[in-house]
């Protein structure tokens, strides 16, 4: 189901990648179960460390949340009724013991854009109920201020241009090229939020280390020898101010979620 280079490019930071990832706001997930035809069941494919499988057990009896990497899993925060499940055992990352008709919603977090879409849409098709509700969603660039804006899209743009992987493109795209199998409601949804995007506050330090999980970062590291974002560090403190002022960030956020016919 997924690529096969999706568990090398996050296991190794996971830890980091739990303590720096946004959270996504939870009036998408409440938007979400009230477009779901029950609340029996959801299914988060493509977990990392759970962060959405917590903000749909807010809404589900049950959430399965499944994921490649047993590292990101590792950081996962336990809760009742949420099941993680490592998905390295499976043909292809793919879980071929899930009931038909099971869920009532399947839910992907900035991981889409790093499966095989056919072959998990054909597993969707099979273990979604009638009338239940696919919902992919990712988030592009962070927004700051014009000058820090400026900073991180030469670092996204330039420095790391060699290192993004092809399927990154689909995300800076807000996952406007996706097909769907059913039919889209995604204006349903966005008319439920009061805003679509990701809004939280952070220091330079938690600007850094939210960098720092980008996997072009990781892989420039890995292929250079070197720290992509040791020479940027000065240019941010100085755009930034003062380093422990918190400044508000905002991720806007893409989504694209269908119906199964009822």
């Amino acid at each position: 189901m997924a690529n096969p280079s999706f568990d090398s490019l996050f296991s190794g930071h996971a830890a980091a990648y739990a303590e720096f990832r946004p959270r996504y706001p939870a009036a998408l997930f409440a938007a979400l179960a009230e477009r779901a035809p029950a609340r029996r069941a959801a299914w988060d494919c493509g977990t990392g460390n759970g962060q959405a499988a917590l903000g749909l057990a807010d809404h589900f009896e049950r959430v399965l949340a499944t994921d490649v990497s047993a590292e990101q899993l590792a950081q996962a925060t336990p809760h009742p009724r949420v099941t993680y499940r490592h998905l390295a055992n499976d043909a292809d990352g793919e879980p071929r013991d899930l009931a038909d008709a099971s869920f009532d919603l399947v839910a992907v977090a900035q991981a889409a854009h790093w499966f095989d879409l056919p072959r998990f849409y054909a597993t969707v098709a099979r273990v979604l109920a009638p009338g239940g509700v696919l919902a992919l969603w990712c988030y592009s660039l962070l927004e700051v201020a014009p000058p820090i804006d400026a900073l991180v899209r030469e670092l996204h743009d330039g420095t790391l241009a060699p290192d993004w992987p092809p399927p990154r493109a689909l995300v800076m795209n807000g996952y406007r090229d996706l097909a769907l199998p059913f039919a889209e409601i995604t204006a349903e949804i966005t008319a439920a939020l009061p805003r679509v995007a990701i809004e939280q506050e952070l220091s330079l330090a938690g600007l850094l280390g939210y960098l720092a999980t980008w996997s072009a970062v990781q892989q420039q590291r890995r292929r250079t020898g070197s720290d992509p974002l040791v020479a940027l560090t000065p240019q941010l403190a100085r755009a930034w101010g003062d380093p422990q002022r918190p400044r508000p960030v905002r991720w806007p956020l893409h989504l694209r979620v269908a119906r199964k016919p009822a």
